[in-house]
Formats: C-alpha cells, sequence, structure tokens
C-alpha cells in the first residue's frame, strides 16, 4: 500500500506566525494561522483537516460496510466535527462527532445503525485517532 503524506510550514511565533498546509499529492494548499485556528480567522488549521479525512474514510468504510451486507449505498454524506479544548494540561481533542447520512434502498435504521457502528470501528482513521504510535524523526536546521 502506499504511503501518504503532507507538509507544513510555519513561520514566526505562535500568535502572530502564519504558515502553509498542503497535501502530498499536491491536490490542495492553503494557509493556516493562529487565528484560523483559535478564532474565526480566514484559513484552514488541523482540526479542520483531520475532519475532512475522518469523514472521508468512514463514508468509504460505510459503504463497503453496506455493500458487503447485500445493501449497496446510493449516497453517503458524512460531516466530521472535531472538538479541540484547552485544560488544564493544555489542548487536546476529547471528541469528534461523525454526522453521516445514507441513501441506502432497503435498509432500516436499525440495519443501518449497526452498520454505520461497524464501519466506525473499522475505519482506518477512526482507529488512528483512537491512539497511535507517533514515531518521530527531528534534524535541525543549521
Amino acid at each position: 500500500m502506499p504511503e501518504r503524506s503532507s507538509s507544513a510550514v510555519w513561520e514566526g511565533d505562535l500568535v502572530q506566525g502564519s504558515g502553509t498546509m498542503k497535501i502530498g499529492s499536491g491536490a490542495w494548499e492553503g494557509p493556516y494561522s493562529f487565528k484560523s485556528r483559535f478564532e474565526d480567522g480566514k484559513g484552514t488549521n488541523p482540526e479542520e483537516l483531520i475532519a475532512a479525512a475522518h469523514a472521508g474514510c468512514f463514508s468509504m468504510a460505510l459503504a463497503n460496510a453496506l455493500a458487503k451486507a447485500g445493501h449497496a449505498a446510493k449516497k453517503i454524506s458524512t460531516t466530521a466535527k472535531v472538538s479541540l479544548e484547552k485544560g488544564a494540561a493544555g489542548f487536546s481533542i476529547p471528541k469528534i462527532l461523525l454526522v453521516t447520512k445514507g441513501e441506502v434502498p432497503g435498509i432500516d435504521q436499525a440495519t443501518f445503525q449497526q452498520q454505520a457502528e461497524e464501519a466506525k470501528k473499522n475505519c482506518p482513521v477512526s482507529k488512528v485517532l483512537a491512539g497511535a504510535e507517533i514515531v518521530l524523526e527531528a534534524t535541525l536546521a543549521n
């Protein structure tokens, strides 16, 4: 399987600085700043990109789970809401809310809910957000 990557560059201090994030494939590049992350400033932020990744992965996982159960979906629409909160120990992401709607002929709500729970459990992004080993390689540029 291919390894995917994205990158970020930050210049300056936390409050006055700014940066850009870029998707490895080149499909998207955008600015981010203190204001776009912690206030209502223009640009994106890491949490928004996490939400996009989670919504995309979950939608695919749910479509796959439904198909395997014999219920091909016409459409799966998912919004992920990532909560960034400041606590005594610093910032954390304590919760992600997945809101999904499906157009699936011939299925009832209970079966859809069951398949959605399985997809949440088996989606690779859900798994990594539940806790992954983070490996760090750090080099100081001179």
